[in-house]
């Protein structure tokens, strides 16, 4: 006869049978920025090797899935984001059959893997592009992307006044002489396409086929609030138009049509085994639009980039919280929470830097990881790595930096490769010799390593690690476990999910005493138990097990 399961086998059970079922709605998806991750060659650029040879870390980091930024054929314009061919592998990043292995190998090790879709833009090498350039106004080529006549007398005017997401117009004149411009709301060798076009709607489907075919779990959509724009081409009116993104309607984000080429992707997706899903970046003005996304013939998930920009305050994070459990529950779609990603300023940074801001980023790490849906770690989180501030200007590699007149630093100190071992850079990212690094690395992180945190039990890797670890054994902590928010004093937070588990954070800058909820699990930084109370220090977080009555 078989002895029985333990409560620490049972609740893993429970866990695995979540995530084999629905996997999605409550899993930690990994963040791999490729050209950052792990150098498998030695060249100082991160590949799809590297990512192959750091599978078994993530495995033990606990994760349920990576997603991988851009590897496809591209100039690098944008660092990947400007794709020439959405079925080949750049070379500098590997091979078709590299993205084939890494995608068995890490399934072997019960790993998902998402990949990066970019819809609303090419480069301007794709082969559709170079044709259209090639072409005359109003031929079928020019129709796949949004060519339009310049304004003024000879056209030397653009279409209108909108704006580059990177800075100066959206417009670019295809040569000085002509009367034609086209869209760009990002770099100009990314080109915009033309969603009204049908040529462009069945190649994307292709192209995602073809993705699904080889084994990859699904998508994240670039710029997913993208694609369609007013074919009006109305004015704005007013400059600056990039802060107006996620708060206020914009002619060329967030338009209804969208919505039904999701629908033609979520019937591709179910056409697949195992749980395809797709994952959209999308900044729109609220939780109310952003589940439009997320309805049950669209995307499975969308980011939450209102909980990403809000203050580590206890008032701003419990408002996005109960904004998006609120927005998201009438189509039945988890919430998203995400700290940090290759777009913004990493979170320990953002959070006052220094030890402070290490301290926060840490509570912020178990407040995230107790909420209940989905949460995504970007690469270099588990570390507790800083923004990098002070790279050289020749380095800087973000088209921000050019674009906006070297007045906006752009993305790249949140890009900086990772750091696994060793004493000096490159800290072990590349092959053993390696030196170079397309970004480099600051000597200081030698205290930040894997190598360095793995070993050192208070260290944010061990705290990721043990959070992780105890997410998936945490029955409290699965899909459908609601959250319930409890008495707290001003700056903290309390919550519970089930009827077993209890998660506070002290936001404020002094000590606070709290109920002794039951066994302390884990916490972020210094806690005592004083005369039956829970005494949680200043920017901490803390998980207790509560005992059943």
């Amino acid at each position: 006869m078989e002895a029985p399961l333990t409560l620490r086998q049972s609740r893993h059970l429970e866990a695995a049978e979540r995530t084999a079922d629905r996997w999605w709605r409550d899993a930690v998806i990994y963040q791999v920025y490729v050209r950052s991750f792990a150098d498998g060659n030695g060249d100082g650029v991160g590949d799809l090797l590297g990512i192959r040879t750091r599978l078994p870390y993530l495995h033990s980091l606990g994760v349920d899935a990576l997603w991988i930024t851009p590897f496809y054929e591209s100039p690098m314009a944008d660092g990947g984001y400007d794709v020439a061919d959405y079925r080949a592998v750049d070379p500098s990043f590997g091979t078709l059959g590299d993205i084939d292995a890494l995608v068995r190998e890490a399934h072997a090790l019960g790993l998902r893997v998402i990949v990066d879709i970019v819809p609303n833009h090419t480069s301007d090498r794709h082969a559709w592009f170079r044709e259209a350039l090639a072409a005359e106004p109003g031929s079928a080529a020019r129709d796949r992307y949004m060519f339009r006549p310049g304004r003024g007398t000879d056209g030397e005017l653009p279409p209108n006044d909108w704006e580059s997401v990177f800075g100066g117009a959206a417009w670019t004149r295809e040569r000085p002489d002509s009367g034609e411009w086209y869209l760009h709301l990002f770099a100009p060798e990314q080109p915009d396409l033309n969603w009204h076009n049908a040529e462009v709607r069945a190649e994307f489907l292709d192209i995602l086929t073809f993705w699904l075919r080889l084994g990859v779990d699904g998508f994240r959509v670039d710029v997913a609030h993208g694609m369609f724009k007013d074919p009006a081409l109305a004015d704005i009116g007013r400059s600056g138009q990039i802060a107006l993104l996620g708060s206020e309607a914009l002619p060329y984000f967030d338009r209804d049509e969208v919505h039904e080429v999701y629908r033609e992707w979520r019937a591709l997706l179910d056409s697949f085994d195992g749980d395809r899903i797709g994952v959209a970046e999308a900044w729109v003005p609220s939780a109310e639009r952003l589940a439009r996304y997320l309805r049950g013939d669209e995307l499975h998930q969308a980011f939450n980039f209102h909980y990403l920009s809000a203050d580590f305050e206890a008032g701003a994070l419990r408002e996005v919280v109960d904004a998006t459990v609120a927005g998201l529950a009438p189509v039945d779609a988890p919430a998203t929470w995400v700290l940090s990603n290759h777009d913004v300023t990493r979170h320990v940074t953002r959070y006052g830097g220094g030890a402070l801001g290490l301290a926060r980023a840490r509570a912020a790490a178990l407040l995230m990881l107790a909420l209940p849906g989905s949460a995504y770690i970007y690469q270099g989180d588990e570390l507790g790595l800083p923004e990098v501030t002070d790279l050289p200007d020749e380095v800087l590699q973000d088209p921000q930096w050019e674009r906006s007149g070297h007045t906006e630093r752009g993305r790249d100190g949140c890009r900086v490769p990772i750091p696994w071992g060793g004493q000096e850079p490159p800290f072990g990212f590349g092959a053993p010799g390696s030196s170079d690094t397309w970004l480099p690395m600051p000597a200081s992180w030698r205290d930040l390593t894997v190598e360095a945190q793995a070993g050192d039990p208070d260290s944010t890797l061990s705290l990721y690690r043990r959070a992780l670890r105890l997410r998936r054994e945490l029955a409290a902590l699965g899909d459908r476990t609601t959250l319930r928010w409890l008495d707290a004093p001003e700056g903290c937070l309390v919550f519970a999910r089930g009827t077993g588990f209890v998660c506070a954070v002290n936001t404020s800058d002094a000590a606070v005493r709290l109920p002794a909820y039951g066994d302390v699990l884990l916490a972020s930084g210094p806690v005592d138990v004083e005369d039956g109370a829970l005494v949680l220090a200043a920017a901490t977080a803390v998980w207790c097990s509560v005992p059943h009555p």
